[in-house]
């Protein structure tokens, strides 16, 4: 971890070093580690050392094993469709077929450049995210506390660690409080460390129980601490672990290993049928052998759905762009797949559904009840009389209620959050009820509070309270605030009890949290707090506050329940208040709540049989948000995760899609997530949601496509084999089909817009496969129906003398135009006659740079020589073509009117 020369290279300095300190840095006192790393332990490194460290030993980040280039693309060749492909090429170069050889080698090599520079912009694309997510880390040069980038730490840097920060080196602590490390990625062990500052007096400690170090990799869950840094990149305990192990292959999403068993599927049925149709061809006698043996290896070849595998990578790929630009992250390609399938949101409700701005909005004094306007930490609001106003008055003055001038002043004096206006908004420093009183105090006095503090006395959940003496109005005053409970009970003899406790409850049932607010006056003379000096107290009053809902989460949820998915509360807060909250944002027709005890006296078959009649989850822990996403999924629901926080990162971990918060979400959260939010914005999972439902929508367009359009390649050879005719279509020409519909046609759906109610409909069901018996019985027909058109025009004309290559000629147009046609016909579930038919403009371009291509392989002489073509009227090679395609798009027309209008059947 050390480099052999000492960033201190004087030997007097290094006298009173142990002899092993490289190997035991958890033996070292602070002296020592100040001269091994020349460290100001208060003011860390000076920038100039700090820069001429980082170009000495670089940016402190784990560089992937990069694949070369050459790898890249030789990998586009590895799949069953390709080898098949190979397989054919080398035949027909064997033959001394070289044209036919030569273009099935261009349509293998076209596929393998459209899959190679899909995953080059996939990769950049993925590296632009990944440079969005680089962790953030507070670091102290020159004695300044700055935010930098963890790539941008060198040894010796003085870094701050917080709550929810992930790890940015190898580090040795010189102050730990309450620290508490998750380091599971290195140690196996499930709980998180609790760290200290102190050297430890071991010579061999293994790597879990170095307590005053702390790993890259590894995430604060609690408290706060102080390091050096002694490791960066490859030098660290997870660089080390990295170079020792190679890189694990990510298991293939459902999608991704249907696509691959479909691809399978259809090579083997295809080389099957080709052996079956070259001994039946073979016994029949049609043909010469050479002859027989290049039909067969066409129909293989013109079968093939070669294109299958870049047009879904690029589809996904069109998707995670898409969401990008829409500020929604998906840090994994495969991972845009499963967002259409999701039924079930979970989220967290505190900054989340809600602002994460405290606000009070009741106000409750011995004598009257107010309501507070104003949301969130603007000081815009005002205070409004519950009761009746006297008479010719608009306005209650609150000074008139003794209760209420105190509870202000208490709510102002002893509070000690901060409000400061950042980025267009009002940032708190402090704890969030702090920050509700503040604005309290600024929204009613219209100034920020003035203390003169004597001493006070911290919140502690022992005993439910803080206080504050201070002197005010000429007074020694001790002003207390914390649970009602409590302080009802710290209260003088003869306070109504039981106003005290209907307004507790109803507060309580509007979904606020309860805050008591009280005093009493003191002798000059006492200078510190005792918890005895807590008694006898004057009930100022209480303030219900609530973390107000966010209005677009509000109508994000209702378009979600309008999308057939249901959204979960899961929150640490009370039932009630969780409750209150879930009816405001309208979560679902019935709220329904659980606890976190509750969870767990359950066992997980209980939970799994009971999970789904829940709503809301209350006083919940990291392990119950766990058990609630693991037995959701037990129910084959797929399940999404939202959430912020360090308590967050299991569940967003287990769930089929984790999505964390950009802004506010914990480094942990958002390493264990799949996708970022980068905005913070709750609207963004509607987005989410519709384009992965858009982006399997579009691959399976383009698969339901792909499949009839390369069989009825295929058919035509199959037929005419079988009827012993003179094959309509040369080696050539449909190779020819094959390569222009991979570079130009099939990706027409990628640029297809979302359907107009792809969010009325319910979650697509994962279990069942791509096609279903209709899209079986449609690929059938159509292939039939564009071979069947192909054969009969090639008969129509050598029936007429006209010579076969101006058959084969006007055939190969009629396949072309089959497709065109077709092509309109899937791209929606409306009639292709319809206010839809010219969104796609990407489409007319495609089909416009088809037509050109075609006229090269007609007139042109050198492609007319390449493919076997010839020049041909407009009535034969065009008028005819043409057609046939009006013929495919009205008989498609008419299935899928039946489909979906008689049938009233979807393809989702």
């Amino acid at each position: 971890m050390l480099d052999e020369n000492s960033y201190q290279n004087d030997e007097e300095s290094q006298a009173d070093l142990p002899p092993s300190h490289k190997e035991t840095i958890w033996k070292l006192n602070e002296a020592q580690l100040k001269k091994i790393y020349g460290t100001d332990l208060e003011n860390g490194l000076t920038v100039n050392e700090a820069e001429k460290r980082l170009k000495q030993n670089g940016k402190n980040e784990l560089e992937a094993k990069k694949v070369s280039k050459f790898v890249q693309f030789i990998k586009q060749f590895n799949n069953s469709i390709i080898y098949i492909l190979a397989a054919a090429a080398i035949m027909t170069f064997l033959m001394h077929r070289y044209s036919d050889s030569i273009v099935i080698g261009l349509v293998i090599i076209a596929n393998a450049i459209i899959g190679y520079i899909q995953e080059q912009q996939a990769g950049n694309a993925l590296e632009k995210i990944r440079e969005m997510l680089v962790s953030k880390n507070f670091v102290f040069r020159d004695g300044e506390k700055l935010e930098l980038d963890a790539r941008d730490l060198v040894v010796g840097d003085l870094v701050n660690l917080e709550a929810g920060d992930a790890v940015p080196a190898d580090m040795r602590l010189i102050s730990a409080d309450n620290l508490s490390i998750q380091e599971s990625v290195l140690t196996g062990e499930t709980n998180p460390v609790n760290k200290i500052e102190e050297p430890m007096n071991q010579d061999k400690l293994p790597l879990a129980e170095r307590q005053n170090m702390v790993f890259a990799s590894t995430a604060v869950t609690s408290g706060s601490g102080l390091g050096i840094v002694i490791a960066t990149a490859g030098d660290t305990e997870i660089g080390k672990i990295q170079d020792s192990v190679e890189t694990v292959k990510e298991k293939p999403t459902p999608l991704m290993r249907n696509l691959n068993s479909l691809g399978f599927g259809l090579s083997v049925a295809i080389v099957i049928t080709a052996v079956l149709l070259f001994v039946v061809g073979y016994f029949l006698d049609t043909y010469s052998l050479p002859t027989l043996l290049i039909s067969v290896i066409t129909m293989v070849v013109g079968s093939m759905p070669e294109g299958l595998p870049a047009s879904t990578s690029v589809v996904l790929a069109m998707g995670t762009r898409k969401m990008t630009k829409r500020k929604v992250i998906v840090k994994s390609l495969p991972a845009v797949e499963t967002l259409g399938a999701v039924d079930i949101v979970n989220t967290d409700k505190t900054g989340t559904l809600t602002k994460n701005e405290m606000t009070v909005k009741k106000a409750v004094t011995p004598e009257h009840t107010f309501s507070i306007t104003g949301v969130g930490y603007d000081a815009n609001g005002s205070l409004d009389f519950d009761g009746e106003l006297e008479l010719g008055t608009e306005k209650y003055d609150w000074q008139k209620d003794e209760g209420m001038k105190w509870l202000v002043n208490i709510a102002g004096q002893t509070t000690d959050a901060q409000l400061h206006f950042e980025n267009n908004r009002w940032e708190l420093t402090g704890e969030p009820t702090d920050g509700a009183l503040t604005t309290l105090y600024r929204k009613l006095t219209g100034k920020d509070p003035e203390v003169n503090e004597i001493d006070s006395l911290p919140f502690d959940s022992a005993f439910r309270y803080s206080a504050r003496l201070v002197d005010f109005d000429d007074q020694r005053i001790l002003m207390v605030k914390g649970s009602p409970t409590t302080i009802i009970n710290a209260s003088k003899q003869g306070t109504d009890e039981a106003y005290w406790n209907d307004k507790i409850t109803e507060l309580s049932t509007d979904g606020l949290r309860v805050v008591a607010l009280a005093y009493k006056a003191v002798d000059s003379s006492i200078d510190s707090i005792s918890k005895n000096l807590i008694e006898n107290l004057n009930m100022a009053g209480m303030v219900g506050i609530i973390d107000p809902p966010r209005e677009e989460a509000r109508k994000s949820i209702h378009e979600l329940r309008m999308a057939g998915i249901k959204v979960k509360m899961i929150t640490g807060d009370h039932p009630d208040t969780a409750s209150a909250i879930a009816k405001k944002l309208d979560l679902d027709s019935v709220v329904k709540a659980i606890t976190g005890p509750e969870i767990d006296a359950m066992s997980d078959e209980e939970l799994k049989n009971k999970i789904d009649d829940y709503n809301v989850f209350a006083r919940t822990t990291p392990a119950n948000k766990l058990r609630i996403v693991r037995a959701q999924q037990a129910n084959d629901h797929v399940v999404s995760m939202t959430g912020d926080g360090v308590n967050d990162a299991p569940a967003l971990k287990q769930a089929d899609i984790g999505v964390a918060m950009g802004i506010k979400g914990t480094e942990v959260a958002k390493e264990s997530a799949n996708m970022v939010l980068a905005d913070d914005d709750f609207s963004d999972i509607v987005v989410a949601v519709r384009e992965g439902r858009h982006v399997f929508d579009n691959i399976r367009k383009t698969i339901r496509f792909l499949l009839p359009t390369s069989f009825a390649e295929g058919l035509i050879v199959v037929i005419s084999i079988l009827m012993g005719q003179e094959l309509p279509l040369y080696p050539a020409q449909l190779l020819w089909i094959n390569m222009v519909s991979a570079l130009t046609i099939q990706f027409a759906f990628i640029f297809e817009p979302p359907e107009a109610g792809i969010m009325a409909r319910g979650p697509r069901n994962v279990k069942a496969g791509l096609l279903t018996k209709l899209d079986t019985f449609e690929i059938i027909y159509v292939s039939l129906l564009i071979s069947g058109l192909g054969i009969w025009a090639f008969d129509f004309l050598t029936g007429k003398g006209l010579p076969a290559i101006v058959g084969s000629t006007m055939a190969l147009n009629i396949i072309i135009f089959g497709k065109i046609f077709y092509l309109f016909n899937l791209r929606n579930d409306h009639p292709v006659v319809s206010k839809y038919f010219f969104q796609n403009k990407m489409a007319f371009i495609i089909v416009a740079i088809l037509i050109v291509l075609q006229l090269g392989i007609i007139y042109l002489p050198f492609m007319q020589s390449i493919f076997e073509t010839t020049n041909i009227n407009f009535y034969y090679g065009w008028f005819i073509p043409i057609m046939a395609g009006v013929i495919v798009l009205a008989i498609t027309e008419l299935g899928k009117f039946i489909r979906f209008r008689v049938l009233k059947k979807t393809i989702h």
